[in-house]
């Protein structure tokens, strides 16, 4: 009898684990082995290839230069959105008259889709765009840039609109971590003669580790999976400037060449795996510490 109870529970998620592996298992398995084949849409066979979809990615120059797109956007957004997400959770927790309008108006945009958002940015950011108008009416032309058509500055540009558009969304994560910590631990530190940045590096910080943990792994692999705002704003260019695994994922499968279109894809799902699941372990620990 016992062991049916037992049971019990494992039977009500049965439903779900084998719609997940029917959806989601299954056609990774099925993507990874052909990964390492000459899968085309000008070919009827199909032959084992090994490495070689893999050799070429990391031997053509705008294969690399993707993935190096791809890790620096990635750093940048993550560092971007939880910076400014708890510095602005920091600033509305305070007694202001008008945070309520101020806590909306900064997440309103996560609420937008990205593709609206860079749809809108896109003639802004041109040479001739809002944003260079706006630097130049203010005497500041220096700081008028080729924003999207610049190769060194087009990926950072796009990060700059990515981290604009879901910041509001990591300050809502941490306003909740925020407002679940007692104020009583900064009381006592005040009766210590604890500064205000002192409370906030030795209460605020540790205290918010489970809300830090889930915004690092949305925006860490948010940002590994980068599509939508590099495909609306650039295509990738100028060139190949810009070009991220993403839109080489889309590019190899637009040209037919499904097999390297897969490579690619199951790369990414590796370098995810690879950097999320330590990074993931390591704020566990960190949090069970705290």
């Amino acid at each position: 009898m016992k062991t049916m109870k037992n049971l019990y529970s494992y039977y009500l998620i049965l439903p779900a684990i084998l719609i997940y592996s029917i959806f989601f298992v299954v056609p990774a398995v099925i993507g990874f082995y052909y990964s390492f084949t000459d899968w085309r849409l000008d070919r009827l066979d199909i032959h084992f290839i090994g490495w070689e979809n893999f050799s070429k990615i990391f031997s053509d120059k705008t294969l690399t230069l993707a993935l190096k797109n791809t890790v620096i956007f990635a750093v940048v957004t993550v560092v971007g959105k939880n910076v400014i997400g708890i510095l602005l959770a920091v600033a509305l927790n305070m007694r202001l008259k008008t945070k309520n309008l101020l806590r909306a108006l900064f997440y309103s945009p996560s609420i937008l889709s990205i593709l609206v958002i860079s749809i809108l940015f896109t003639p802004m950011l041109r040479t001739e765009g809002t944003i260079n108008q706006m630097f130049e009416a203010i005497g500041l032309h220096s700081l008028s840039q080729a924003w999207l058509t610049n190769p060194q500055l087009v990926i950072w540009t796009i990060a700059a609109v990515s981290i604009w558009q879901s910041a509001g969304f990591q300050m809502a994560i941490y306003l909740a971590g925020l407002q679940s910590i007692s104020q009583e631990y900064y009381e006592a530190a005040r009766i210590d003669g604890a500064s205000s940045w002192k409370s906030f590096f030795k209460i605020t910080l540790p205290l918010l580790l489970p809300a830090i943990n889930i915004n690092l792994m949305l925006t860490l692999i948010g940002g590994l999976k980068v599509f939508s705002e590099v495909y609306v704003m650039t295509g990738g260019g100028p060139g190949n400037a810009s070009q991220v695994v993403g839109t080489i994922i889309m590019r190899a499968f637009g040209e037919g060449n499904w097999g390297l279109g897969t490579a690619v894809n199951t790369l990414l799902f590796v370098v995810v795996t690879i950097i999320a699941i330590p990074l993931l372990i390591f704020m566990r620990r960190k949090e069970v510490a705290e």
